[in-house]
């Protein structure tokens, strides 16, 4: 019976070496800034509100005047979602 022919196997090369891509995770410049602003600006609103029993900063807006104060505070969370 006649012998059969052995396949040669192709050598193993590895795939090529992927470049490493540097990632920026640099975060904008204004978020920190603009994020401690509306914190502190809320802060402010909701304590000169107590301090002055109401009459300041807008005494038209009476008792609302503490969710504008915790809305500025809101934002200051809606900003920090942009630092990276």
């Amino acid at each position: 019976m006649p012998k059969s022919r052995i396949r040669k196997k192709a050598d193993y090369t590895p795939p090529p070496a992927k470049q490493a891509t540097n990632i920026k995770l640099n975060s904008r410049a204004w978020v920190a800034p603009v994020m401690l602003a509306m914190f502190l600006i809320g802060l402010a609103w909701i304590v000169v509100f107590y301090v002055t029993d109401g009459s300041l900063p807008v005494d038209a807006l009476g008792n609302w005047n503490i969710v504008v104060g915790f809305g500025f505070i809101a934002a200051g969370f809606g900003v920090s979602t942009q630092w990276k």
